[in-house]
């Protein structure tokens, strides 16, 4: 058995021969890594550290493991940070008001971003949710609340902005299971969401960055309240999972 050491050096060997098939334009998105018997002959390591390091890459959502047909390098590191931020979570180390001011900055961003880049085909397809959540149930309603948000990040074309909010909204479906639910049923709140949503979709439509900054503050305050009105407690609560 190898001593930690080893196999921990063995694993950056991996790494760094990814990095160099995918640098020299051998690798790329979709494309099948050697065999975990030719990885340890090119590398000289054992199948134990390839093995061990796949597992790892695979977690991280480096590659993808499909048994009988091999590896393939994906670039999925949205569950890697999903994971990250929900250890996090678990430890007290952040709180749903830090996620909600994370959110808050980000999707002022990504809605700027649109603003510049988002394509008629786009805001239509938003326009549709829009209405939607004017006359649909209210289970539904949260399922399209998030699908607006996320269309808007999209929108943005920037992939860090679209993972790093897509993780967020994970972690709210794990940890904050009913405040969204509870926002959109009572009327109040629901109202002014949905002036905050109709006023994001407005600027996309008129190009209006000042209209924008406005409806995500104005969606961003009655969420900022809600956090304040429920128990701490539920908002630390462990997943049922």
């Amino acid at each position: 058995m190898e001593e930690y050491g080893t196999e921990k050096k063995s694993y950056m060997k991996v790494i760094s021969y990814i990095k160099k098939q995918i640098r020299i334009g051998e690798l790329s998105i979709g494309g099948k890594l050697p065999a975990e018997r030719e990885l340890s002959e090119i590398l000289g390591i054992s199948r134990n550290s390839v093995r061990e390091a796949i597992r790892t890459l695979d977690n991280m959502g480096v590659i993808s493991s499909q048994q009988g047909a091999g590896n393939f390098l994906t670039g999925n590191f949205e569950n890697n940070l999903v994971e990250s931020l929900s250890m996090m979570f678990l430890l007290n180390q952040i709180d749903y008001r830090q996620v909600s001011e994370l959110r808050r900055a980000l999707e002022m961003e990504a809605l700027m971003l649109a603003i510049d880049n988002v394509t008629e085909e786009e805001i239509q397809s938003m326009v549709k949710i829009i209405s939607q959540l004017e006359t649909d149930t209210e289970d539904n309603n949260v399922v399209l609340d998030k699908k607006m948000h996320y269309n808007i990040a999209l929108a943005s074309k920037n992939t860090l902005i679209i993972n790093i909010l897509q993780a967020l909204s994970e972690i709210l479906d794990k940890f904050i299971v009913d405040l969204r639910r509870e926002i959109l049923s009572q009327e109040d709140s629901r109202k002014i969401l949905m002036e905050a949503h109709n006023g994001m979709l407005e600027s996309l439509i008129t190009r209006d960055k000042n209209l924008a900054y406005e409806s995500i503050n104005k969606h961003f305050s009655i969420i900022d309240e809600k956090i304040k009105e429920n128990d701490l407690t539920m908002m630390k609560r462990k997943p049922n999972e």
